[in-house]
């Protein structure tokens, strides 16, 4: 993909689309074709790193034991200790809560059966369960604010079921040299994951929270 057509698109993208009075998000969309989502080898469910922030400040709530009480209520937007779990298992709408409110969710690796336990039934079905692939499973005496910093800029591109990625890569009035970075980013690790790489895209499109989508030309 060249980054001169994903700046194009983004100015296409920028006419076209009724002002409105809020920033909307900028999202990145992806249509597969070609994969059997029935194999696991075929799933795509990868946590990418970029250069640049999506645009909003996001939301992560840390799961520990009392080794990470400090750390964890100065570094995160949320810290739950180990010991206040059983208030969430007497109530899932406080989790369901938690989940709609937080992007990530981090856990102490020596409490994570108590998590799962917790947790598991509502953050696991919003693919939300504190996840080793994106460093969220710490130990016991980890430094939690680079974690912390990392995951501002992390997204999770994921397509197990519907051949289908769609995902935030930047918001309305972010410098668009940034927003054609996340998604020049977000796009080549995507195909290094696939297994025929580029063939396995049938096409991408970006667009608005409530804007039409706009084809960026990729090959």
């Amino acid at each position: 993909m060249d980054k001169t057509e994903v700046k194009k698109a983004l100015e296409e993208l920028k006419k076209s689309s009724k002002k409105r009075k809020f920033s909307q998000r900028i999202e990145l969309i992806v249509n597969l074709k070609g994969l059997t989502l029935k194999k696991p080898e075929e799933q795509v469910d990868i946590y990418v790193p970029l250069h640049f922030s999506t645009g909003k400040p996001l939301k992560i709530a840390a799961l520990v034991g009392p080794e990470l009480k400090e750390e964890g209520e100065k570094v995160m937007e949320t810290c739950i200790l180990e010991s206040d779990f059983e208030k969430y298992q007497k109530d899932k709408k406080l989790i369901k809560k938690l989940a709609s409110e937080h992007a990530y969710f981090v856990a102490q690796a020596n409490i994570m059966p108590k998590v799962a336990q917790t947790f598991g039934k509502v953050l696991g079905t919003r693919g939300k369960m504190p996840n080793p692939k994106a460093g969220c499973v710490v130990p016991p005496k980890a430094a939690l604010k680079p974690l912390h910093d990392r995951l501002q800029k992390t997204i999770h591109l994921k397509a197990k079921t519907q051949p289908t990625i769609k995902v935030a890569v930047g918001i309305e009035g972010q410098n668009e040299d940034e927003v054609a970075d996340n998604i020049m980013t977000a796009f080549n690790a995507l195909v290094h994951k696939l297994p025929n790489e580029e063939n396995n895209i049938k096409n991408v499109l970006v667009k608005y929270t409530m804007g039409t989508p706009v084809k960026i030309k990729h090959t």
